[in-house]
């Protein structure tokens, strides 16, 4: 055997542990969609943290976790545009992420205020929150070896990573409203952090960046169909059940409408033609902060769904005539409209149109607030699907020439 034989197998090794670029017409990855089971989880964990106490806290803790769990999905998202998930050291990193999201997500009904027995439930949140985003960072570390520009970028990230785990580390020792502010703090430190850090990251695939969120949208509003299925899980069929899931399932439909349709194409064609520091602001801003609203509503949404469902089918507690009232009609409408801001938003950034019609819907719900709040719950969410559905065939007809051209629009 010649004297560089022993060498072989190391080198064979380091090769295949090497991380491999995006290409720039990437598709998201098997992998990718397997690391968004564990975030379907979180969402799940969320509801129910809201669902079972629905107060004005527990919504505004169920808002806080989702920013925390938002922003760990968030770093990967940009992580996996640059290199792929599924090659060479990536791929152990992946998982290792998506184990520590998955014992975060288990904490989640623990976040704030620990279970008798067992470990200490917001230590072990605050613990799992900081090995996402550590592997995030040392991945980011290693990619941009050959970047000092990347690598510069970096570094300006990494304070804000640590300002926001030291927060929910002592928000874990404390309650009531000094642990809210802490929370606060953290996610105040992490996203400013980020806005505030400059625009040297890399993209390397608008169009994998934008399917990416995208699909995690997708995955909200699965979750919000699995809350009307949780809603009845125990519950014998009625005509009742069988309306309410259906509406459910409509407003879910016409969410997903509002997104894909038209807006998810207008501010991916704007993406594309965006160069330098402005197509990178885009990304964070449309992408990584605007789609935080849109998960929160979307979250919201299906914790009025979930309630909904149990009015109209648990006979033993409640009649069909019952309407739903409190803080769960808040997070049902609120939610939505919440939602369709967002969109405004998002549209708006990139492409600076806006969208009245979607305003005027959003105020509409709001609005109506007082007048559903004692109508029978069924009722309620009629009204809810009318509203969207309106505003959905407005648009169709409104706009109907600018919407054949972006939806048929040649690369």
């Amino acid at each position: 055997m010649p004297p560089s034989g022993g060498s072989i197998l190391p080198v064979t090794f380091a090769h295949r542990l090497r991380p491999r670029l995006v290409e720039e017409r990437a598709s998201v990855s098997p992998l990718e969609l397997f690391f968004d089971l564990v975030f379907v989880f979180a969402l799940t964990r969320v509801t129910d943290l809201m669902a079972e106490d629905p107060t004005g806290v527990n919504l505004l803790r169920g808002a806080l976790v989702m920013a925390v769990l938002w922003w760990s999905w968030v770093g990967y998202a940009w992580l996996c545009n640059l290199v792929r998930a599924d090659e060479g050291i990536v791929r152990v990193v992946m998982f290792g992420a998506m184990g520590a999201m998955f014992v975060t997500a288990l904490t989640i009904p623990e976040a704030f205020d620990d279970l008798t027995g067992g470990l200490d439930g917001p230590v072990i949140f605050a613990l799992g929150y900081f090995v996402v985003r550590l592997l995030h960072l040392v991945m980011f570390w290693v990619v941009s070896r050959e970047d000092p520009q990347l690598r510069g970028q970096v570094l300006r990230f990494a304070p804000s990573m640590l300002t926001g785990t030291v927060f929910l580390l002592v928000a874990s020792q404390l309650t009531g409203t000094a642990q809210t502010v802490m929370w606060i703090l953290a996610l105040a430190g992490d996203y400013l952090g980020t806005l505030i850090g400059g625009t040297d990251w890399r993209l390397r695939s608008v169009s994998h960046f934008a399917e990416r969120h995208g699909l995690i949208i997708i995955v909200a509003l699965g979750e919000s169909i699995v809350s009307i299925g949780i809603g009845v899980a125990s519950l014998p069929i009625s005509w009742a059940i069988i309306v309410a899931s259906l509406l459910g399932l409509a407003v879910s439909g016409l969410l997903w409408w509002s997104y894909f349709d038209v807006t998810s194409l207008a501010v991916e064609h704007a993406f594309e033609e965006a160069t330098g520091a402005r197509q990178i602001k885009i990304a964070r801003n449309c992408y990584s902060f605007i789609h935080l609203p849109m998960v929160i509503g979307i979250v919201m949404l299906s914790l009025g769904l979930k309630k909904i469902l149990s009015y109209v089918g648990d006979g033993n507690h409640h009649r069909l005539v019952d309407p739903l009232y409190g803080w769960p009609l808040v997070a049902l409408f609120g939610g939505a409209a919440l939602y369709l801001l967002a969109l405004v938003a998002f549209k708006a950034y990139a492409t600076r149109s806006v969208t009245v019609p979607r305003v005027v819907t959003a105020v509409v719900l709001v609005a109506l607030l007082p007048v559903v709040w004692h109508i029978p719950a069924l009722a309620t969410l009629g009204v809810l699907t009318a509203v969207l559905l309106a505003m959905i065939g407005y648009e169709m007809v409104r706009y109907d020439q600018p919407r054949d051209e972006i939806r048929h629009r040649h690369p």
